[in-house]
């Protein structure tokens, strides 16, 4: 059995300096974040499961609007003074979130919500909120594709200017979660381990510190760290062009973090 690096991990949140990944996924939410005059009584929520993208998406919004963003938990109620973007809104306050909302409608400002859950399956117990949770417009953000994967491996990697060779991206894209959350988890691990340890990212490395791999693909495990397993099957990863791509865009992006 692989021995295992113990390093201490807080929860990863995902934070790019670059601007948002474009992808099929999230094309519905980017389309109606770009017109926020349609959005009904300038309502707007953005759904989906940890670390998809949402925040950033809010974050994004917020920034191009000159937007106040406030985390749901630490809303109170102060009339908005211009757009309104709330994180985890599930978490704000019932009667804080009430007053928000229809201060805003009467000020002609626009808010965005974004949450896990759609609002409408919110558990909340104040009827006059519910309604109007119901009848906001809640956009999903889908499952990421092969591509948005590639790229957001890549571009965690270049915040961090870490180079990984093309067969590691492609080994880790194939046996890693196909979530956002696994893969910053997995970059923030890697870094870790690699400086605590003086060892390059490597197969090897990911096996000794990385919990969550998939085990049913073949591997041939090299014992070496300085040589490269063969490159993982392109079934449900990234094609070998896919990863050529990323490892070359990650350069690209480290350069120009240097």
């Amino acid at each position: 059995m692989d021995r295992q690096i113990p390093l201490p991990f807080a929860p990863v949140a995902i934070r790019f300096a670059t601007a948002v990944l474009e992808a099929p996924s999230n094309a519905a939410a980017r389309a109606w974040l770009a017109r926020t005059a349609q959005w009904p009584q300038l309502r707007l929520a953005l759904w989906g499961p940890t670390a998809s993208g949402k925040s950033r998406l809010l974050r994004d919004w917020a920034e191009r609007r000159g937007g106040t963003i406030v985390a749901g938990r630490d809303l109170h109620f102060h009339p908005p003074t211009g757009p309104l973007a709330i994180d985890d809104a599930h978490e704000a306050a019932p009667l804080a979130l009430l007053h928000t909302l229809n201060a805003a409608q009467e000020a002609g400002h626009p808010v965005l919500l974004a949450s896990a859950l759609p609002p409408a399956r919110w558990q909340v117990a104040l009827p006059d909120l519910a309604s109007r949770l119901r009848a906001l417009v809640a956009v999903a953000i889908d499952a990421p594709e092969d591509t948005l994967l590639c790229t957001l491996l890549a571009r965690l990697l270049a915040e961090r200017q870490l180079r990984v060779p093309e067969p590691t991206l492609a080994w880790l894209l194939a046996r890693l979660p196909r979530t956002h959350a696994a893969i910053a988890d997995a970059v923030a691990r890697l870094d870790a381990a690699a400086q605590a340890s003086g060892m390059s990212i490597s197969p090897l490395l990911a096996r000794q510190v990385l919990p969550n791999l998939r085990d049913d693909l073949p591997d041939d495990l090299p014992q070496d760290p300085s040589i490269e397993a063969p490159a993982a099957p392109p079934a449900h990863g990234c094609s070998h062009e896919d990863s050529a791509m990323v490892s070359a865009a990650a350069s690209s992006l480290a350069v120009g973090l240097l």
